[in-house]
């Protein structure tokens, strides 16, 4: 279901943008491995992550980044809400919020057309994605970022969260 719904907001950040952003596939990925930088970087605690795959469209590109640490349902609210206001702060705008209690999710867009997204999955385990617009064609190198954790280099799909966190997996409100 989680990934019907990234795939969905993956192609409409392509065809819906209508604009070709002047810049390169690997210009592209690079900008998107920036924000997925920031906002993780902006969680306290800090929670460990993985990559997730990359894959390009005709015109697109979209990379992923997988949280390993166990995100309990009582502290779900409080990591979108720290993710909902570091991407509003940075300008982007908010398109939609799922408020499942299965499998929350916040969608938004750049000012420049790139989509992201951060939905939590099974067992607390939250993905971010970002989602390039049209682009000009290119090769499309690996993240040169390295994870906070294990690599999981040729491993798909990466194991269920397994880190704990004294908040963020904690039982409490």
């Amino acid at each position: 279901m989680a990934s019907v719904a990234l795939l969905c907001v993956s192609l409409s950040s392509c065809v819906n943008s209508g604009k070709r952003v002047d810049m390169n596939m690997q210009e592209a990925a690079a900008h998107a491995d920036g924000m997925l930088d920031a906002v993780l970087n902006a969680i306290q605690p800090e929670v460990q992550w993985a990559h997730g795959p990359t894959t390009t469209g005709s015109c697109d590109v979209s990379r992923r980044r997988t949280v390993m640490t166990i995100v309990s349902a009582e502290r779900r609210g409080s990591f979108l809400g720290v993710v909902d206001r570091y991407w509003r702060k940075s300008g982007y705008r908010i398109k939609a919020i799922n408020n499942s209690t299965e499998v929350p999710a916040i969608y938004a867009q750049t000012k420049d057309g790139f989509g992201v997204s951060l939905v939590i999955g099974g067992k607390g385990q939250a993905f971010f994605e970002v989602d390039s617009p049209c682009v000009k064609e290119s090769e499309v190198a690996e993240s040169t970022t390295k994870p906070n954790g294990p690599a999981y280099e040729d491993v798909y799909p990466l194991p269920r969260p397994n880190v704990h966190s004294d908040f963020w997996s904690s039982g409490a409100a």
